[in-house]
């Protein structure tokens, strides 16, 4: 407490540091502790296929199921590619088919960038 006091220690959200403290002094609720640590899971630059792993093993323990989860899931991806899934004429319904699809068409759009960028030259 004294080094946040000192603003030694700086945070981003109060959830990373709810996190740390329920690191520090104990796991308190492990539920808690997976909510925040899905809440701020996010895919950034990394492929589907680490995201999704990453995903899985955020949610062990977090409550969530069906609908609820595949929404936390929708937000952490990248924009593009929840779009692009929106847009299908089939909508998805279980977590499984978002893991399959969405890794199938990170993969497609990785492909295309780099074909795109072969032919610029």
């Amino acid at each position: 407490m004294e080094d946040l006091e000192a603003e030694e220690i700086e945070y981003e959200l109060a959830e990373e540091f709810l996190v740390g403290l329920k690191r520090k002094f104990g796991e308190g609720d492990k539920e808690t502790v997976k909510v925040a640590e899905l809440r701020k899971l996010e895919q950034g630059e990394r492929i589907m296929e680490e995201f999704v792993q990453g995903f899985k093993r955020a949610v062990r323990g977090s409550g969530y199921e069906r609908r609820p989860l595949i929404e936390k899931f929708k937000r952490g991806m990248n924009r593009m590619i929840r779009r692009k899934l929106i847009e299908i004429e089939k909508p998805l319904t279980n977590i499984e088919q978002w893991y399959k699809c969405t890794t199938n068409l990170n993969r497609h759009w990785r492909e295309s960038k780099r074909e795109e960028k072969r032919l610029r030259g």
